[in-house]
């Protein structure tokens, strides 16, 4: 069949095993409100869609409107994004949510060059919006869509670099239904995420089989083509949870390295795994406990991957007589931690240690 024949059997089907065959439930499936769209989008991005649906549910019960959520404190906001990572998306989330409030006197941009023009929003969460909220004319391109195509015409380009990038946002354009987009780009997706999925696709009742070029040459497992990322930096934090008269000390990471806006304890971070023995000849962990000093509990080791860095480490629970001297940090209760953003690292500890309170 020739590629313009190809293309047309492509979106046709497609679009026929959508009506009569997808089942695929998610909350967020048909909304129009791009407030909702937005929310849902922003959580999605490096997160599964199980996992995310949880968070989209409890930020729509927190903050209902966009003017809610831009109102809201922003520690609150962070509390409620916990254990999602990346929480760069967050503070973009905030600074968009205010942006629009402000701004936009809270409408929502209906402009897909505007759409894209908002903090933490990239070129697939502007062609969601358009297209889901406002029937704009712009494909998805997101790593279902990556997949689908490379192996429905067999297309053996980085999906990582520019070109590919390029290839593929430019071929999925191409096959877009004009006059139903979002149905179109929906469509895409869930074909992606229950039929041409990443293993184990199911090949045998593929409405595009017959066309299916990866499939006639039998490289479906090889596409699509993804260059290597290289390799994550690794990290070692053992943190001091310093005890005095009921309280620990925390404070506010800063916005030069990860977790930026979240709380944590005392950090001593090395350049390689240390034991306990010398993480007490360091010069803090030596001031802390100069005074009548008991260690409580020493952690098993922590492991958390990020997209670019591995974390590991401890947590020492000390015990200490004296108040100690700690620039920018302040000394809260065991309660109120239950109230404060932290990193996912900590939180594990916090919870499987029996801090009960941190629990939801």
């Amino acid at each position: 069949m020739e590629i313009e024949g190809k293309k047309a059997f492509f979106t046709r089907n497609l679009l026929l095993w959508n009506k009569k065959k997808n089942k695929r439930v998610m909350p967020w499936k048909g909304e129009k409100d791009p407030y909702k769209i937005w929310l849902s989008e922003i959580i999605l991005q490096q997160t599964r869609v199980e996992q995310g649906w949880e968070y989209y549910n409890r930020f729509l019960k927190a903050y209902p409107t966009v003017k809610k959520l831009a109102n809201a404190p922003e520690e609150k906001v962070f509390k409620l994004w916990e254990g999602l990572g990346y929480y760069s998306r967050c503070k973009n989330l905030i600074a968009t949510a205010r942006f629009i409030a402000k701004e936009k006197n809270g409408k929502f941009p209906d402009i897909h060059e505007e759409i894209l023009a908002l903090k933490g929003v990239g070129p697939y969460t502007a062609a969601a919006i358009a297209s889901f909220a406002f029937d704009l004319p712009h494909a998805v391109v997101d790593g279902n869509v990556f997949r689908v195509l490379s192996r429905y015409f067999g297309i053996s380009n980085d999906i990582n670099s520019s070109a590919g990038k390029k290839t593929f946002t430019s071929l999925a354009n191409e096959l877009l239904q004009q006059k139903q987009p979002g149905i179109y780009n929906q469509a895409i997706m869930d074909f992606g995420a229950v039929v041409c999925k990443p293993q184990k696709p199911l090949c045998a009742i593929c409405p595009l089989k017959k066309e299916c070029v990866a499939l006639s040459k039998n490289i479906v497992e090889e596409l699509p083509v993804k260059a290597k990322q290289s390799e994550r930096k690794k990290r070692w934090f053992y943190y001091l949870i310093v005890e005095h008269e009921g309280k620990v000390y925390v404070h506010k990471r800063g916005k030069s390295d990860i977790w930026e806006n979240l709380y944590e304890f005392i950090l001593l971070e090395t350049g390689k795994a240390n034991t306990i023995e010398k993480i007490r000849l360091a010069p803090l962990f030596k001031k802390l406990t100069e005074h009548k000093a008991e260690i409580k509990a020493i952690s098993k080791l922590y492991l958390q991957h990020l997209s670019h860095q591995t974390i590991q480490g401890r947590f020492i629970h000390i015990s200490i007589k004296k108040t100690p001297v700690l620039e920018g940090f302040e000394a809260v209760s065991f309660s109120k931690l239950a109230q404060l953003p932290f990193p996912r690292f900590i939180t594990r500890y916090l919870t499987e240690s029996g801090y009960k309170a941190l629990e939801r």
